[in-house]
């Protein structure tokens, strides 16, 4: 199998985020199946929507992506997932509040319907990528469905924890971390499992992690989930790394310049171009360094995708001129 015909399996919310001036579809799990499927991955996103108007918007970004709808349920009693985006702080563009709302057709995705999304759309899943969160683990209906679907591929499990307060439980955090290979957190994250499970102390506020903190945690970590690799992303101070056997990739310390329009997305636009290097085989400095600077990108448009194709149209074209050299050096010394 070609790397580029790698299966790739989300799963999770697709929902709409109420921002003040206009709905903007959205969802973690969609966010990062969005831009995958800008870049040709055509992944399979396994959700469930309601059956309203808001659902049209979600249908309409899978159109927009190429992303086959096969592995999307329709629900005929909940709606279609709705968080309220406010911002409290004009000045501070990281600074937002949601307001994740209950009981919504995401909650509800159904077992049978999701496994065989996945075993006739994605036929070779067990040579694949597997990507999932925690927000669509908070009813048991779409929990049960997930642990299906983890226990019958033996696809590299990416786990991108992106924990949302109250919707949560240390139960869910435990046999998601169980069941991943690769885990991705933030560096609040990062501090938060350290206190559940290394008996780090709470922090009364999020605190700047040095390397060395970074390092530990990690470490102990993987050991004890036997994880095959942590990546924390810390802002605009970039991302640490760390796998099972020792190898540890920071990034540069100086940060990318952009302007930032809002950061929601950052996080799933670094989890969707790294799940793009491990599909396409590129090596995995340069993964984590095109990962950063497209979040960071990401973080310069509204929303957590680009309403501009051209926007993922520059990335490619700066992508294919960074490994024209490689090709030509390597066609000229075989």
């Amino acid at each position: 199998m070609s790397l580029q015909s790698k299966p790739i399996i989300i799963f999770g919310e697709t929902l709409i985020d109420d921002f003040p001036d206009q709905p903007v579809v959205g969802g973690a799990p969609f966010n990062v199946a969005r831009s995958l499927g800008y870049f040709d991955c055509a992944p399979l996103m396994i959700s469930r929507v309601g059956n309203d108007a808001t659902a049209k918007l979600i249908l309409a970004d899978m159109q927009r992506f190429k992303l086959p709808v096969t592995g999307l349920q329709t629900d005929q009693l909940y709606p279609t997932g709705r968080v309220k985006v406010t911002q409290d702080n004009s000045a501070d563009k990281a600074s937002h509040k949601f307001d994740i709302l209950p009981d919504q057709a995401y909650d509800n995705i159904e077992s049978h319907a999701a496994l065989t999304a996945m075993l006739q759309g994605g036929p070779e899943h067990d040579q694949g990528i597997f990507y999932f969160g925690t927000l669509a683990q908070r009813n048991p209906v779409s929990r049960a469905a997930l642990y299906a679907l983890l226990k019958e591929t033996l696809a590299l499990k990416y786990l991108d924890l992106n924990l949302r307060a109250m919707q949560y439980s240390l139960a869910t955090i435990e046999q998601s971390l169980q069941f991943a290979d690769i885990l991705k957190v933030n560096e609040e994250e990062l501090q938060i499992l350290a206190e559940i499970y290394l008996d780090k102390p709470k922090a009364d506020s999020v605190v700047t992690l040095d390397d060395a903190d970074i390092l530990i945690n990690a470490k102990a970590l993987i050991s004890l989930f036997k994880l095959q690799a942590i990546i924390t992303t810390l802002g605009e101070r970039g991302y640490a790394y760390l796998d099972e056997a020792g190898q540890y990739l920071r990034s540069a310390s100086e940060a990318v310049k952009v302007e930032v329009v809002d950061t929601v997305g950052g996080g799933d636009a670094f989890s969707a171009i790294f799940i793009l290097g491990m599909q396409r085989g590129w090596p995995l400095h340069l993964s984590l360094q095109r990962a950063h600077q497209f979040a960071a990108g990401i973080c310069g448009v509204r929303g957590a995708v680009a309403s501009d194709a051209d926007f993922y149209e520059q990335w490619q074209q700066r992508w294919n001129a960074e490994t024209l050299p490689v090709i030509a050096s390597s066609g000229a010394n075989p």
